[in-house]
């Protein structure tokens, strides 16, 4: 079988597994106190222009939503995110879980849109019964979405400066970040991110981590007591090691980046096959992820040969499914790939 289901369905990357098994027997302090925790946090912080970040490690992307929304909006407060977002779609109701509503506008390519933000947080204030209602209280994106989308420099822009019009943070889930950085069509970097965001993460276990995601709070802005909060929501690591070595590693010599260029690069080579072959794409991503609109007919046949991710039903008949590249993905499997299709 080939595997393009997912970017996370392989173990770690081999420099980052040689790195745990080489430093296995050193004895660390526990709960992220350890040299490598520090080491990354610093390279982490360097590489995004923020000396003033405050960065911490958990363990993945779910579980780093909750906490960040849940420890930065007050009891009253929900999140404004697109509704194919992936903290209203495909988290089990976390968010809400923890006591916060997710607020939902219609999206675009899985892009949130700058004035509809905006129009919602207006129409609440302007709604004499607000007080009555859960309040506006934090902006989530996804960069890359769901979809593989992009927000541009400028669109991130105008978002931030919503956000600060109306005292609220602005979060940005980078669960695939990697791959959005190393995309040919992006005008983003990571100091533009930190630069923009109140609060964002840069992910690590769809990025070839074996676990793990680092949190940045950008503005000296991290709520009282956060490893506190972190341990109440059970997400505290004893081992926190686990991430320090890994983010060390991602951050010493490009590590982070160049995985992600691999995996666009082939992702590429996927859409070339995939016009190619005439496949009907339900949107062209510039990342790794391509999505495509198929007969379930045919949807059956691929299924015995190619493991692809389910994305939604498209109509009675039709199926849209994902396919994607990660750090584990060869040259072969999309040359394979292209056979079976």
């Amino acid at each position: 079988m080939l595997h393009f289901e997912n970017d996370y369905n392989e173990g770690a990357h081999p420099q980052l597994l040689e790195a745990l098994v080489q430093t296995n027997t050193e004895n660390l302090p526990g709960y992220g106190m350890d040299s490598y925790c520090q080491q990354a946090a610093e390279k982490i912080k360097n590489v995004c222009a923020c000396p003033q970040g405050d960065v911490h490690f958990l363990t993945g992307g779910t579980q780093t939503n909750q906490v960040i929304i849940d420890s930065m909006l007050a009891s009253y407060e929900g999140v404004i995110a697109a509704d194919t977002g992936h903290i209203s779609v495909h988290e089990a109701g976390a968010i809400e879980f923890s006591g916060h509503k997710v607020l939902t506008v219609p999206a675009h390519a899985g892009k949130v849109d700058v004035q509809e933000v905006a129009d919602y947080i207006d129409d609440f204030y302007a709604d004499g019964n607000y007080e009555h209602m859960v309040f506006p209280g934090m902006v989530y994106i996804s960069h890359p979405t769901e979809y593989g989308t992009l927000y541009s420099k400028t669109e991130l822009i105008a978002l931030s400066q919503l956000c600060h019009e109306h005292n609220i943070p602005l979060f940005i889930d980078g669960a695939r970040l990697g791959y959005g950085l190393a995309s040919k069509e992006t005008d983003v970097d990571l100091a533009v991110i930190a630069e923009l965001s109140d609060v964002f993460y840069i992910g690590g276990t769809k990025m070839g981590a074996l676990a793990g995601e680092a949190v940045v709070f950008t503005k000296n802005n991290t709520p009282k007591h956060f490893t506190t909060v972190v341990k109440q929501h059970g997400a505290l690591l004893a081992k926190g090691r686990l991430y320090g070595v890994q983010f060390d590693q991602f951050f010493t010599n490009n590590l982070y980046f160049e995985i992600g260029r691999q995996a666009v690069d082939l992702a590429e080579q996927l859409r070339e096959i995939l016009h190619e072959k005439a496949y009907r794409f339900y949107l062209e991503s510039p990342t790794n992820q391509q999505f495509i609109i198929i007969e379930n007919e045919k949807l059956v046949e691929l299924g015995k040969k190619v493991c692809y991710g389910f994305w939604e039903k498209y109509d009675d008949n039709h199926t849209i499914i994902r396919l994607a590249t990660s750090w584990s993905t060869t040259q072969e499997d999309i040359d394979q790939l292209r056979e079976v299709l």
